[in-house]
């Protein structure tokens, strides 16, 4: 039988199983929150736990008791041969369906309610991942309540936007003159290393000059490869990770630069700059000069909440940790943001 994905399977799930026993209660339902399935990248692999028809159901605070009861009570044990369970949360592996209010479940989701506004603190903490959980997954029904969230999440403001592309091009200024310097000093593993994080640095620079969030780890080069590169630049970085010796990564990795600069020349958002190579000081190492990157588009941003908080950028950019990143909770406990 030929495989389909959660998305679709839950059509079927959401129309013959949830809406009959939901009934005329005004509510919201789709696949969102965690999960591969939501991002629309599950495969047959993905069914070997946690996978199923599922649904998250969104409706009043006065009816969350009631439709929790009639939904529990009319589920069936399975549907189309997979298991279905009842969840609470909506974020643990295995709970296929969940009925909640739309503020609770962004607050388990996001950390903060969106339906009542997102501050500027809370674009800045909350991981692209956790956004995505929000606004990619297949929806089944809405009364207006779910749109309007996802259509505030969409992407981050203007000025957001443009300080953390200041931010993704410092990332790579601090670490671009250190292929060719590691190289240098005889550290082959370290060069490919640097050259590593580097690659990345760009894939996720061009998520953003591309205005897409970006999901974890497992599923970056896969949404990478769907933003389209029409110039080349998938094959660039490849070509940075599969270099057999220095001289190539770095011809490679200059290339890749090129190109996303001219891509940032492409947003219109600076004056044009050069996007040609150059070298490090006096050092034989070819770099882009990202900091110069970095001035301009500090340059657009006059929001001074923005502009006292450094390079260091919001949470994607300097924290790699999944018990971090996938835990609103935790996330903004770091911050003083909990609440």
């Amino acid at each position: 039988m030929e495989f389909r994905g959660a998305g679709e399977l839950g059509v079927g799930f959401h129309a013959e199983v949830i809406a009959p026993l939901v009934g005329d209660v005004g509510y919201a339902a789709g696949l969102l929150g965690w999960g591969s399935d939501v991002l629309g990248y599950d495969t047959e692999r993905s069914t070997d736990h946690g996978w199923g028809p599922r649904v998250v159901v969104l409706v009043d605070a006065g009816e969350v008791e009631r439709v929790r009861a009639l939904v529990k009570t009319g589920l069936p044990e399975e549907y189309q041969g997979f298991a279905v369970r009842f969840g609470w949360d909506g974020r643990e592996p295995g709970h296929h369906v969940t009925v909640a209010t739309l503020g609770d479940w962004l607050r388990g989701q996001l950390g903060f309610d969106a339906s009542r506004g997102i501050g500027l603190e809370d674009w800045l903490i909350t991981p692209q991942q956790q956004i995505l959980g929000v606004v990619a997954g297949r929806v089944y029904a809405d009364d207006g309540r779910l749109e309007a969230v996802r259509q505030a999440l969409a992407w981050y403001p203007d000025e957001v936007w443009r300080w953390l592309l200041a931010c993704q091009w410092s990332r790579i200024a601090q670490e671009e003159a250190f292929v060719q310097r590691t190289h240098e000093v005889g550290d082959e593993l370290g060069s490919r290393i640097v050259a590593g994080r580097l690659v990345r640095d760009v894939m996720r620079l061009a998520f953003l000059q591309s205005r897409t969030y970006a999901p974890y780890s497992k599923w970056l080069g896969t949404a990478f490869a769907r933003l389209g590169h029409d110039d080349g630049l998938d094959q660039a970085l490849a070509e940075v990770v599969a270099a057999d010796d220095f001289s190539q990564r770095e011809r490679a990795l200059i290339t890749a630069y090129e190109l996303v600069a001219r891509r940032h020349n492409a947003l219109g958002i600076t004056d044009a700059i050069d996007p040609s190579p150059r070298p490090y000081f006096d050092r034989p190492a070819m770099v882009v000069g990202a900091s110069r990157f970095v001035d301009a588009c500090l340059a657009t941003v006059e929001d001074p909440r923005l502009t006292r908080l450094g390079r260091f950028g919001a949470i994607d950019q300097f924290a790699d940790n999944t018990d971090v990143l996938s835990a609103p909770d935790a996330y903004r406990r770091l911050v003083g943001l909990y609440r």
